[in-house]
């Protein structure tokens, strides 16, 4: 009897000694809080569903526009021209619709949700140093300030790096910032409100694809709509034809007024493909005679068939903002001591410039997106750490 009450005793205080510091000093970081993912806290202006991994621009209002007309028009050619088709001329006629219509679909959506190849921004370090390495390469004197351009050689040809004074990096060549996702974006060709997302470096391949393919769908269901309507002709008279299926007269309308733009457009970009430039390029003239004579396009292999393969068939780069990755504190939150007792011999002037929860907060949002390092940043200058040293 003595045994157990002083055995429940001794549990008694081994909980209360579990439960209380026997030590000053106390546990330095806060109760864990929940993780946010990089997306939450992108400072773009994009949409992202499904955890993060769709990703689009904020005006998405067109694109749906663009999935409506192609999921009708396929739809009225299925279901009121393709069994007329099959029994009169061949099944395949629907089967060929059919791979055609997946595919356009499927490069759309591929276009449509993923990362264009957006460039990450700098943190607050980054660009304080990133200043400090323009004022030394300049020798600014604090009167005008320093230019924020840089030269790079390419094949040759130079080429001037921009200063971002949105994301605080030099862009990369081909890179340029779009206004309206607020990013700047690898090898920036357009911003397409049909696809509802900028089209750059790591999605212009499906892009093009999805051009190409809606090009001859398009005059596919249109070719094929207007037979579909002369067979009927010859049994029925043209009028009677055109009231037996209503539907018809519909797909020629919508493909008789959109064919024109798609296929020019695909045109265009097949140009652009076999020239290797992008259509920010073209459109300014970049690489144009007119500039000068020495101006010429470096990014182009010589020949059509290599641009191409370039283009269409090289490997697709990773995307840098790890959208779904989790924000990473960059500076533990320390709680305050209590009793008076500095916490592992910290000072209290050590203490007084701790990091608050806004401001790491703040300082979280910019620091999850890294840049890469690329042409985003200058090469440290050596008479930098010599003026670190003096200070």
């Amino acid at each position: 009897m003595h045994l157990g009450v002083s055995e429940s005793m001794r549990e008694c205080e081994y909980s209360q000694i579990s439960t209380r510091s026997s030590t000053p000093m106390e546990t330095p970081y806060k109760k864990k809080t929940s993780k946010k993912r990089k997306w939450e806290i992108f400072p773009g202006r994009n949409k992202f569903y499904c955890g993060g991994r769709i990703m689009m621009a904020k005006q998405t209002g067109v694109f749906y526009l663009t999935l409506v007309l192609i999921l009708v028009t396929c739809g009225l050619f299925f279901t009121f021209d393709c069994p007329f088709l099959a029994l009169q001329l061949t099944p395949v006629i629907p089967v060929i619709g059919g791979v055609l219509f997946l595919f356009v679909l499927g490069t759309l959506l591929r276009t449509s949700f993923s990362d264009p190849g957006v460039l990450p921004r700098a943190t607050p370090d980054e660009a304080a140093d990133l200043e400090r390495q323009i004022d030394v390469a300049n020798g600014s004197t604090g009167y005008r300030p320093p230019p924020r351009t840089k030269e790079v050689v390419i094949n040759g040809q130079t080429v001037k790096l921009k200063y971002c004074f949105t994301c605080k990096i030099f862009r990369p060549p081909r890179a340029s910032h779009c206004s309206l996702c607020d990013n700047c974006v690898d090898r920036f060709d357009h911003h397409c409100p049909w696809v509802g997302n900028c089209v750059g470096k790591r999605n212009y391949r499906f892009f093009y694809m999805f051009i190409l393919s809606l090009s001859f769908l398009t005059i596919f269901i249109f070719a094929f709509v207007i037979t579909h309507i002369i067979l009927r002709s010859h049994r029925n008279g043209f009028l009677n034809a055109l009231k037996d299926s209503p539907a018809s007269v519909l797909e020629v309308v919508v493909c008789f007024f959109s064919v024109w733009s798609i296929v020019g457009l695909s045109g265009f970009h097949t140009y652009l493909i076999s020239s290797n430039q992008t259509t920010n390029e073209d459109i300014k003239g970049s690489w144009s005679s007119k500039r000068g004579k020495d101006n010429y396009n470096p990014y182009s292999h010589g020949n059509i068939f290599t641009n191409c393969c370039a283009a269409l068939c090289g490997p697709l780069p990773p995307s840098l903002i790890d959208r779904r990755g989790f924000v990473q504190s960059d500076t533990p939150q320390l709680a305050p001591p209590t009793n008076g007792i500095t916490m592992y011999g910290a000072t209290q002037s050590q203490q007084s410039h701790m990091v608050s929860d806004t401001e790491t907060e703040s300082v979280t949002k910019t620091s999850a997106f890294r840049a890469p390092n690329s042409f985003c940043r200058l090469p440290p200058h050596p008479s930098s750490s010599s003026r670190a040293a003096s200070q």
